[in-house]
């Protein structure tokens, strides 16, 4: 099982790709160029796909930046992201145990398998 996703606001930076490999996320390291914090699918605190309600609660605090605004600035292109164009695409909020969070989009066949994996 193993799947890439692009991360566009949180605080594992933005427009980061990061990766779903057997039960455990791997996320780029906030303000590295390089390197991974691995997090196991029991540290997940907090797993829904995103929409403009959910974006807003967990968006307010601090870490989601200039594109977390960006985001729900223009509801046009939320919508977007969360239909994902053909429906191929979904975007979801990730938010782990030490309170670190993301908005991310993946493919239906990844959140799929991130999904089945807290199973």
């Amino acid at each position: 099982m193993f799947g890439s996703f692009k991360i566009h606001a949180g605080d594992f930076g933005e427009k980061k790709d990061a990766q779903f490999v057997a039960k455990t996320f791997l996320m780029p390291k906030p303000g590295a160029f390089w390197g991974q914090e691995k997090y196991d699918i029991s540290q997940v605190e907090v797993l829904e796909q995103a929409s403009e309600e959910n974006v807003k609660r967990l968006g307010g605090t601090v870490g989601w930046g200039v594109a977390g605004a960006a985001l729900l600035g223009p509801v046009g292109l939320l919508a977007g992201l969360l239909v994902g164009g053909r429906g191929k695409d979904v975007t979801f909020i990730v938010q782990f145990m030490d309170g670190k969070k993301a908005l991310c989009t993946a493919s239906s066949k990844v959140y799929t398998q991130i999904l089945a994996a807290r199973f």
